[in-house]
């Protein structure tokens, strides 16, 4: 039970640093990572999974940002957003490969629903992005 309530926690620590809640998952993943008591593997996919599916709550605020947009717990100022949307324009889906960068990612996945990225393109390139961070931060742990 403590296992399921250590992966919930990361799954859910992941989810949040995505969304508009302030969440700091890189740290919770290393920390894991250092007591060496879970497969490394399986935190990274519970870390990616959850990063991707709060990127999915941005998406979906993207698709409705015309009813969103200017209320107080939108996640994104409008400038961001405008940024984003330049930056979406300019490279397209391609550059939900940048959605893990911090500032500059939740605006991207936001912008990315605003701007009718289809679903499992959008998802796909959320998740390699995403997954790739994490590689990334497990691999610096664990050298």
């Amino acid at each position: 039970m403590a296992d399921l309530a250590v992966y919930g926690g990361l799954f859910l620590v992941a989810f949040l640093a995505a969304t508009v809640l302030p969440a700091q998952s890189e740290a919770g993943l290393a920390g894991l990572i250092l007591s060496g008591h879970y497969p490394v593997a399986l935190l990274v996919a519970v870390a990616s999974l959850g990063n991707t599916l709060g990127a999915l709550v941005n998406w979906l605020l993207g698709r409705g940002v015309e009813r969103f947009s200017g209320r107080r717990w939108f996640p994104v100022k409008p400038a961001q957003l405008d940024r984003a949307a330049r930056w979406y324009h300019r490279y397209g889906r391609w550059s939900l490969l940048l959605s893990w960068v911090p500032f500059l990612g939740d605006p991207l996945t936001v912008a990315a629903g605003a701007l009718r990225e289809p679903l499992a393109s959008f998802l796909l390139l959320v998740a390699i992005a995403k997954t790739g961070r994490y590689l990334a931060v497990a691999a610096l742990v664990l050298s």
